[in-house]
């Protein structure tokens, strides 16, 4: 497993990471405990998950269940600032909102210190110094080791970088944003931000919810259980007719070169400055062993070039 630098921190994280949006949801206590254990196996040292994911709670209730004295050996990562209820109380960035999220996701996670504290979105109602001074009162005190942000349009992502530099804070070392062979649109803006502002980013989506695994295949039922056959949402918004075609050609790019779908989705997005890690979830055990392989093919510049023709 390769180990990046996360942008211009001292912290490093495997090339693959595993997304834990599918524990306490998707899937029940005892699948999580193996997709886990295999992800350590494999050397997986990137654990990422937020306080939303698991209906609000579930993903790091069981995370801090199975982990054990395993916490020790990855990056813990998880996120704040979407809503934890229907009230519209907790959510956000305020200072009193961070300091009372940090505390519920430590104790789900039974940990004492996150790796990566990551603000999950923008919130227009605080002012982007609270928020940081509060995640920099956090990293002083131990409890957060760096801190990134999600979902953060590039001028939101350089007026944090400006303030935290301007009045001496520990700023955002990442950003994780959606990023495929079919979602490029960060390269207009959000990739260039980060590259000048030493932010790695994380990318998560990168199968664009399945559509490049290469298991669906156009004017043909979607395999029963799957994400886009069973979220409607996702399937109106990736299950397009640009994206077939594109699908289908990169399909038959990977094919030539003895390659499937699932390496060159990861492969290409490992090869895309400033990536650090590729997130991907897993319901299965067997998933993990696909994604690790996938992302061991070094693409030549001839075929980067060829995919961006595509």
């Amino acid at each position: 497993m390769e180990i990046r630098n996360l942008g211009q921190s001292g912290l490093r994280v495997s090339t693959i990471g595993l997304g834990c949006n599918n524990f306490g949801g998707r899937i029940d206590e005892a699948a999580t405990k193996a997709v886990i254990h295999k992800a350590l196996d494999l050397g997986i040292t990137l654990f990422d998950t937020a306080d939303v994911y698991g209906e609000r709670g579930g993903s790091e209730t069981l995370m801090g269940r199975i982990l054990g004295d395993d916490r020790k050996r990855i990056v813990l990562a998880t996120k704040f600032a979407m809503p934890m209820d229907d009230s519209g109380e907790k959510l956000g960035g305020s200072r009193r909102y961070i300091m009372a999220a940090v505390e519920d996701s430590l104790r789900r996670l039974r940990t004492d210190y996150l790796d990566l504290y990551q603000m999950h979105q923008t919130d227009p109602r605080t002012p982007i110094e609270e928020s940081l001074r509060a995640l920099d009162d956090l990293i002083r005190q131990g409890k957060v080791r760096y801190a990134g942000c999600s979902n953060f349009p590039a001028w939101q992502m350089t007026e944090a970088a400006w303030t935290a530099r301007s009045v001496g804070l520990n700023g955002f070392v990442s950003c994780q944003d959606e990023y495929s062979l079919v979602h490029r649109a960060p390269e207009a803006e959000l990739l260039p931000a980060a590259r000048k502002l030493g932010y790695g980013l994380l990318p998560y989506f990168p199968l664009a919810s399945g559509l490049l695994t290469g298991k669906y295949r156009r004017n043909m039922a979607l395999p029963t259980g799957t994400r886009l056959a069973s979220t409607q949402r996702l399937a109106d918004r990736y299950l397009t007719e640009r994206n077939w075609v594109m699908a289908e050609k990169l399909g038959d790019f990977a094919e030539t070169r003895g390659r499937t779908m699932l390496e060159l989705a990861f492969s290409w997005l490992l090869a895309q400055s400033p990536v650090a890690s590729v997130i991907a979830g897993a319901t299965r055990p067997e998933q993990l062993e696909q994604n690790v392989k996938a992302g061991s093919w070094v693409l030549t510049a001839e075929e980067l070039a060829e995919v961006d023709r595509i």
